[in-house]
């Protein structure tokens, strides 16, 4: 439980720095985002455990990607052990995300495991100025993703590239849950 504070802690600081560094109000941001002022304000304070939905259009308000809000500061080193990669969970969908690619080597490639519980669901809203190339390889189970107009079915061992420009919904289809990455080409931070 320690954990999950910390990095609502850690999500709350990122926000609130980005939103500070842009020169930003509360109000400016939840226009620019579409995320109530009241929710900004809880995110930066550490009291709510927001949805990936809700903080991907923060995110996207505040021009950043989802793998920066969750990086962990001065994670230099190269090798990233598998219990030090940050592990959040999704209070709205149930699935876990785990950073596996280590935050601070400069690199733009983030990877990103999820376990997805059968019959969960989420979608992304489609913003133009997210300029993020993704594959996602379906590791284990079966889902189908909504992307750029298309309907995929993707069973084990397929790899689909999409844009997060685009807005995707992912759903797990298959009866047990599923397993995939996601290989991400973040743009640089301003």
């Amino acid at each position: 439980m320690d954990g999950d504070v910390d990095l609502l802690r850690l999500i709350g600081r990122r926000v609130g720095q980005r939103r500070a560094a842009l020169g930003l109000s509360l109000d400016e941001t939840a226009a620019k985002s579409g995320v109530s002022r009241a929710m900004v304000s809880r995110i930066e304070r550490g009291e709510v455990h927001a949805s990936a939905v809700v903080l991907d259009r923060l995110c996207a308000g505040l021009g950043i990607s989802l793998s920066a809000l969750f990086a962990r500061e001065a994670e230099v080193p190269p090798l990233l052990r598998r219990a030090e990669q940050p592990v959040w969970r999704d209070p709205a969908a149930g699935y876990l995300r785990r950073e596996v690619a280590p935050a601070g080597t400069g690199s733009p490639v983030k990877i990103v495991e999820i376990d997805f519980p059968a019959g969960a669901e989420v979608a992304f809203d489609p913003n133009p100025r997210r300029a993020i190339d993704q594959h996602l390889w379906l590791l284990e189970g079966e889902i189908e993703v909504a992307t750029a107009g298309a309907v995929l079915r993707l069973a084990a061992g397929d790899c689909l590239h999409m844009r997060v420009a685009d807005g995707n919904r992912f759903r797990n289809v298959g009866g047990g849950p599923a397993r995939y990455a996601l290989i991400l080409a973040v743009e640089p931070g301003p």
